[in-house]
C-alpha cells in the first residue's frame, strides 16, 4: 500500500461528472481506454487525522485529542498544544484497486498474434496473400499500474491528457513478406468427402465451417486442433441449427454438419501422411461419411481432432467445394514418403445397425523406413439408440395382444 500526502479531493456525486475522462489511455496513440473521475476516486482513499503542527495556531478551532477525559493523553498534552491541534487528510492509493482496474484493460487489450491466410496459385504455383496478418498487443501490467500510481502522486488538474501504454508485440510468424520461405510449392495431399443429400441449413454449416480453415497454415512439428481453429459454434458466428448427435440423441444444434469438414480434414491428413494424434468416430453410422469408418467427429470442446504436421516444411489447407464434394488440399513440401492405407473393413455387422471397422495407415520415407505405422478402429452403435426428433421408441418385446405373425412382421421391418 502506497501512502502519500496530497490535497484532498472532493468530487461531486453526479453520474456525469463521475464519468468525466480525465486521461487517455493509448497504445502508439489510438486510445484504448479511459482514465475517469469515477476511477481515480476508487484507487484513493482520503484519511482525515489530527496532528500536532506548530506553523497552527487556533483558539477557535481547538481541537480536542482525547475524546475520553481517563486516557492518559491528557496528562501529557498542554494546553498550548490543543491550539496546534491540526486536523489533515492523507490520501492512501489503493493499488489492489489499481491492479484490477489495470487487468480488466488488459483482457480487453491482449491478443493474440494472427497469421496471415495464404492460397496456393495452381496456375502460377505462387502463394498468394488471401488476407494480412496481425501483431499481437500483451500489456505490462506492472508499468501500467506503476505509472497510474505516479499520476495520483499529482493534483488531478495536472493530469496529462494521454498516458501510453506500456506493452509488448507477439508477431505474427506468418507473413505476406516470408510466405515465399515457408517451403510451400507443391500439393503433397488431399481429402474429399461427398454432402449429397445435405439441406440447406446443412451445407450453409458446412461452408461457414471450412472458411475458418482455408488458409491456414501450419508449422512444422506444430500440433494442428480441429476446435481450437474452428471457435465458438453458435448463431452469433454465422451457423444454423441442424441435426447432431448428442446425449443419445439426434437433436437440431447450431452446428449441425460441422463433421463434413472434420471428417474431411482428416483424410486429407490421413493421406498426405501426418501423425494422428486424436480422433473419434461418429457414435453411429452416418451415409454423409461413407466409406463408414473413415469419419472424425467433433464437438465443442471436444472431442477435437489432431494431427502433428511431421513434414519438413509448412503445410498449407486451401478448401474448395466441387459439386457436392468438399475438398481440402494440402500444399507443402514433399519429402518423397509413400503414404499406404488400406480399408476401412468392416469387421461386425448387426441387424441393428451397429458395426465395427478398421483401416490402417503405412507411412515409409524416401529410404523405406517406417514413419507411421497406425491402425484406426471404430465403434459404431445402432441408430435406433438415438432417435431423430418426432421418432416413436421402437418396440422390444411382444405386445400381449399381437399375434406370433404380427410381431414377427414388425421386427423384420424395425430391424430387431
Amino acid at each position: 500500500m502506497l501512502i502519500i500526502f496530497i490535497p484532498s479531493i472532493v468530487f461531486a456525486t453526479d453520474n456525469t461528472i463521475e464519468n468525466l475522462n480525465v486521461t487517455d489511455l493509448t497504445i502508439d496513440g489510438q486510445i484504448k481506454e479511459y482514465l475517469t473521475i469515477s476511477d481515480i476516486t476508487k484507487f484513493t482513499h482520503n484519511n482525515p487525522v489530527l496532528m500536532y503542527d506548530t506553523d497552527y495556531d487556533s483558539e477557535i478551532e481547538k481541537n480536542i485529542l482525547c475524546s475520553d477525559t481517563a486516557e492518559p493523553c491528557l496528562l501529557t498534552s498542554s494546553t498550548r498544544q490543543s491550539f496546534t491541534l491540526h486536523k489533515k487528510t492523507y490520501t492512501t492509493t489503493e493499488m489492489s484497486a489499481i491492479k484490477t482496474f489495470v487487468d480488466d484493460i488488459a483482457r480487453k487489450i491482449n491478443t493474440d498474434p494472427s497469421n496471415a491466410k495464404l492460397h496456393f496459385n495452381t496456375e502460377t504455383n505462387v502463394v498468394e496473400e488471401l488476407t494480412p496478418h496481425t501483431d499481437g498487443i500483451t500489456l505490462n501490467t506492472e508499468k501500467t499500474i506503476a505509472g497510474i500510481a505516479k499520476l495520483l502522486e499529482n493534483d488531478i488538474t495536472t493530469f496529462p491528457k494521454t498516458l501510453e501504454l506500456s506493452y509488448a508485440k507477439a508477431p505474427a510468424t506468418v507473413t505476406s513478406t516470408n510466405a515465399k520461405k515457408l517451403g510451400i510449392t507443391e500439393l503433397i495431399g488431399q481429402g474429399v468427402s461427398n454432402f449429397a443429400g445435405s439441406t440447406k441449413s446443412r451445407i450453409h454449416n458446412i461452408t461457414t465451417a471450412a472458411q475458418r480453415f482455408e488458409g491456414l497454415v501450419i508449422a512444422p512439428n506444430e500440433e494442428f486442433s480441429f476446435v481450437s481453429i474452428l471457435g465458438p459454434v453458435d448463431g452469433e458466428h454465422g451457423y444454423k441449427e441442424e441435426l447432431v448427435i448428442r446425449d443419445n440423441e439426434t437433436k437440431p444444434e447450431y452446428g449441425g454438419g460441422i463433421c463434413q469438414v472434420s471428417t474431411t480434414v482428416f483424410r486429407g491428413a490421413i493421406y498426405t501422411g501426418m501423425k494422428i494424434t486424436q480422433r473419434r468416430n461418429h457414435s453411429y453410422p452416418v451415409h454423409y461419411y461413407t466409406p463408414t469408418g473413415f469419419d472424425a467427429t467433433v464437438y465443442i470442446p471436444a472431442p477435437d481432432f489432431r494431427f502433428i504436421n511431421n513434414t519438413p516444411g509448412h503445410i498449407l489447407l486451401n478448401t474448395q467445394i466441387d459439386g457436392n464434394k468438399l475438398i481440402f488440399n494440402y500444399y507443402g513440401t514433399s519429402d518423397d514418403r509413400t503414404v499406404e492405407m488400406n480399408g476401412p473393413y468392416v469387421t461386425e455387422r448387426q441387424d441393428n445397425g451397429a458395426m465395427k471397422t478398421y483401416f490402417t495407415q503405412l507411412v515409409k520415407d524416401v529410404e523405406g523406413n517406417t514413419i507411421i505405422d497406425d491402425i484406426f478402429k471404430s465403434n459404431y452403435k445402432s441408430p435406433d439408440d438415438y432417435p431423430h426428433p418426432g421418432d416413436v421408441a421402437k418396440l422390444t418385446e411382444k405386445p400381449d395382444n399381437w399375434s406370433k405373425s404380427q410381431w414377427k412382421q414388425y421386427k423384420k421391418e424395425n430391424g430387431l
